[in-house]
């Protein structure tokens, strides 16, 4: 089985970081006017054993430049006002970067592992 959640993205420069299952797909985008924000909508697996992943989105103004490697996902409009919404996914490489607990957790979880193998040897 599977669902759609919906997440409020930040706009400025640093990502807004999820922590989705592995698998998901971005299925919809939008600006909401009452709350004045971006919205992402996301397809995920409800099975409580898929993995989750940290994943990161930035929301850049038409002009504002990004870097060549995000990937474009969609565009949310303000209905009422000239402002258009970009949404990127910041690649897997940097979301390391950007999110240092999430690079602690990955280090604990790698220790874990190879504390977990050497023991069984």
């Amino acid at each position: 089985m599977k669902t759609i959640h919906k997440f409020r993205l930040e706009s400025g420069k640093e990502p807004t970081v999820l922590h989705l299952k592995d698998g998901y797909r971005v299925v919809r985008c939008e600006y909401i006017v009452p709350h004045k924000a971006v919205y992402l909508w996301v397809e995920q697996p409800l099975n409580v054993e898929t993995p989750t992943v940290v994943s990161q989105f930035r929301v850049a103004m038409s002009g504002e430049p990004v870097p060549d490697h995000y990937e474009y996902l969609d565009t949310a409009l303000d209905p009422f006002g000239p402002e258009a919404f970009h949404v990127f996914a910041v690649p897997e490489a940097e979301n390391l970067r950007f999110n240092p607990a999430a690079n602690q957790e990955s280090n604990r979880q790698a220790n874990q592992s190879a504390w977990t193998s050497s023991a069984m040897s």
